[in-house]
């Protein structure tokens, strides 16, 4: 074994810990405060610096998280046919390693975050006790994909007060939107271990929904359209961002048609999939 190749067995277990590997994490993290930038309309001068500086801090929290999440659920990792691979639970790193990268992640997306004006930085504080107690609500709640679009749509508040400098109802719709939108993509991801789950006791909306699951998704994506509509209402978008919209919709409609939730192949492809949802809304906000 040469020199690089020992360097990169090194380094792997790294990447697979913040999901690298994965980057459709990032994505969904990314898309809210893109979109929220969007809507705020800045000057065209200022778009790439605030797209650049979302697109780290999006990098930056997701790698921490996730490692924050392997570390509280360690222990259930190893249970899940799914999970029990991953570096923290196959004992590849070390719990205090993972928490030193953890911090250093955290420090990054701090120094971020303080590139924003004050009220950016507030806001942003303020989702520390979500992102804090997401990784404990499979234990207590049987709507952890509740909490995860509560914390996940966070940038759907920072984008538009990075732009205006406060609060306003356009991003608070386009924030609901967002929880309703998590709901449903990530009920479609708990299907891909829902016979561990339950096997264990992990609770999630997709072990709590079962047969029902597609009739909920459904109703999740229809309000998540609803509040976009009224997000680009409310925003004086043009027709543009309804055609975005309408799109998406059709994307979502496919999703909930054509997914099997007996097949985590398909479930982690419908999943994936929501990237192009959000590409298609976050185009026509952009151009409208």
């Amino acid at each position: 074994m040469n020199k690089c190749e020992s360097v990169m067995n090194l380094i792997l277990p790294y990447l697979r810990l913040i999901r690298a590997d994965a980057p459709i994490g990032f994505w969904l993290l990314l898309w809210p405060c893109w979109l929220s930038v969007a809507l705020a309309k800045p000057p065209i001068a200022e778009m790439p610096r605030l797209m650049l500086l979302f697109l780290l801090g999006a990098i930056a929290m997701r790698s921490s998280g996730c490692i924050f999440n392997d570390i509280i659920d360690r222990k259930y990792d190893v249970l899940i046919t799914r999970t029990k691979h991953r570096p923290i639970a196959s004992g590849e790193i070390s719990t205090s390693r993972a928490t030193l990268l953890m911090i250093g992640l955290s420090l990054v997306g701090l120094i971020l975050l303080l590139q924003f004006n004050t009220t950016v930085v507030f806001i942003g504080i303020c989702s520390l006790p979500l992102i804090a107690a997401y990784p404990f609500m499979k234990r207590i709640t049987w709507w952890p994909q509740l909490w995860l679009g509560l914390t996940f749509n966070w940038g759907a508040l920072l984008g538009w007060t990075a732009v205006k400098g406060s609060l306003d109802w356009p991003p608070l719709f386009l924030y609901a939107a967002g929880v309703a939108w998590t709901l449903g993509y990530d009920t479609i991801y708990a299907h891909q271990d829902k016979v561990d789950d339950a096997l264990f006791g992990v609770k999630s909306s997709a072990v709590l929904l079962g047969r029902n699951s597609k009739t909920a998704i459904a109703f999740f994506y229809c309000s998540a359209v609803a509040g976009l509509v009224a997000t680009a209402t409310l925003s004086g978008l043009t027709w543009v961002a309804y055609a975005g919209v309408t799109v998406g919709a059709l994307q979502l409609a496919w999703q909930v048609c054509t997914v099997d939730f007996d097949d985590p192949e398909s479930c982690l492809t419908m999943f994936k999939s929501n990237h192009f949802f959000a590409a298609l809304v976050f185009t026509g906000f952009l151009v409208s």
